[in-house]
């Protein structure tokens, strides 16, 4: 009520004293009236907060571990790394921080946090093969392969080979559904055989981008033109392509039409073989210029190539404790290879051809050509994940000392995947992507092999868990 009308009231009223009670009756009922909505609100919104049930993200922390966050060569020593979700939230020195209550502590003392690692040319199995596929292409297959990578410290994979429906299993895997590393996948190929015009090639980048794939997959096949049009329409629509060089583009072409991965070092071998001498000196300089210059990524699989030129070791292969892991048809077809090593890549001098590799890898890493791990999994005794570690020595003899070796698949994973997320170094906002291990990796890298265990986007899956599940992968295989 107004000033004015209570001042009305009285100036009418005979007597001011009742009409002084009135208004103070009249007055108490309003706010009589607004405490009670105010009560009945307030209530209401205790009542919606309560029935909500608002699910809260799991903690985990790491205590008193020596961290290792590969953006720089260093060891942070005695540290409380926190885990609030799938992220970092903070990484600080141990002494004084009190812990989040409720929160999952694993001990790290004595121990060293990692990155995970990436395996960069790697393939995840078909989920809907089709009927001529082989029998084992089945769930167990595809969820046995994920596990495999994840077993072996591998929380990333960029999948080089796509398959219909695969989109679907990469969200079951990202979402958590699934255990595995996290998935990028490459669309199925462009090659000889899939494209047959300029034409094609155009609306299959369109189709790859609209569709939701990560980049498009180069194969062998494809001509200068249908190359040229898949290269500048994935420019127009924004996706980007990485794989093999194409024997009619070259290496050059490829390079300086935006290709951002050159996988298996092929394409640079086929370039520089017909030259000897100073001539090939100057042009393996020139190309590594040339790489650098439009920011190109390698992805060497350099274990896997030495098997399909015919420059392995096959009797020693053929004894791999991993082989347990896989099917026994995949592994007879591992054999039947290694008893007739012909492939589309034999040489006449496979060992000169190694050395050749070997040799352009080491003076890429000595000119900073960016450098990504991959193995190309599971190809030719090349066990998902456990590959990763055979793939290290050979990075080692090609002269890349052991950060940089591990910088290849954490840090530059991260910077290559920026506009998809924030991994591969330990750092506050980072996901949380983590190895633990008992003994230091820049000083040998064998300790990978051996971690206490993995963190997939803030799941801890300790290395009981991890040892429990491949036991009853290879008794599944073992039938």
């Amino acid at each position: 009520m107004s000033k004015l009308v209570m001042t009305h009231l009285i100036e009418q009223s005979p007597d001011n004293r009742t009409n002084l009670n009135i208004i103070l009756v009249f007055v108490l009922q309003q706010i009589s009236n607004f405490m009670k909505n105010l009560i009945l609100l307030s209530i209401s919104l205790i009542l919606t907060a309560c029935s909500s049930d608002p699910s809260q993200d799991p903690i985990t922390v790491f205590t008193n571990v020596n961290v290792i966050p590969m953006d720089s060569e260093q060891i942070l020593m005695d540290q409380t790394v926190i885990i609030d979700g799938d992220r970092i939230v903070d990484v600080v020195p141990s002494g004084g921080i009190t812990l989040p209550s409720g929160a999952t502590i694993i001990d790290g003392s004595g121990k060293y946090l990692m990155p995970g690692l990436a395996e960069m040319h790697g393939h995840v199995p078909p989920t809907d093969p089709g009927p001529d596929a082989p029998d084992y292409f089945d769930d167990e297959y595809v969820e046995s392969t994920l596990f495999l990578y994840l077993s072996a410290g591998v929380t990333t994979v960029r999948g080089m080979l796509g398959y219909e429906n695969q989109l679907e299993l990469k969200e079951r895997v990202n979402s958590g559904e699934l255990v595995g590393p996290n998935l990028y996948l490459a669309g199925p190929s462009f090659n000889g055989n899939t494209i047959s015009s300029p034409e094609e090639a155009a609306e299959r980048v369109r189709q790859h981008k609209e569709a939701g794939w990560d980049l498009l997959k180069v194969h062998p096949g494809l001509s200068l033109e249908e190359y040229d049009a898949m290269a500048e329409t994935a420019q127009e629509v924004g996706i980007t392509l990485g794989g093999h060089v194409p024997a009619d583009v070259g290496v050059i072409h490829a390079i300086e039409s935006g290709q951002i991965t050159i996988d298996h070092v092929d394409g640079y071998v086929s370039y520089l073989r017909p030259f000897e001498g100073d001539e090939m000196e100057e042009k393996l300089t020139e190309v590594i210029q040339l790489t650098k210059e439009h920011d190109v990524w390698i992805v060497p699989t350099m274990a896997l190539w030495e098997t399909i030129i015919g420059a392995a070791n096959y009797e020693a292969m053929k004894q791999y404790d991993e082989l347990k892991y896989i099917p026994e048809a995949v592994k007879q077809n591992y054999f039947n290879f290694a008893d007739n090593p012909q492939s589309a890549y034999s040489t006449d001098n496979p060992l000169q051809h190694a050395e050749l590799r070997t040799r352009i890898l080491s003076e890429m890493n000595k000119e900073g050509v960016k450098i990504l791990l991959g193995t190309d999994a599971p190809q030719l005794f090349s066990v998902p994940g456990i590959s990763i570690h055979r793939e290290l020595p050979h990075m080692k003899a090609a002269g890349m000392n052991n950060f940089e070796i591990l910088q290849s698949g954490t840090k530059n994973v991260g910077e290559y995947f920026a506009d998809w997320d924030e991994f591969g170094t330990i750092a506050k906002g980072q996901r949380a992507d983590l190895i633990l291990l008992d003994e230091n990796p820049l000083e040998d890298l064998s300790s990978i092999k051996d971690h206490s265990g993995v963190m997939v986007q803030g799941k801890w899956y300790s290395r009981e868990m991890i040892d429990e599940k491949l036991s009853e992968i290879e008794a599944y295989y073992a039938e």
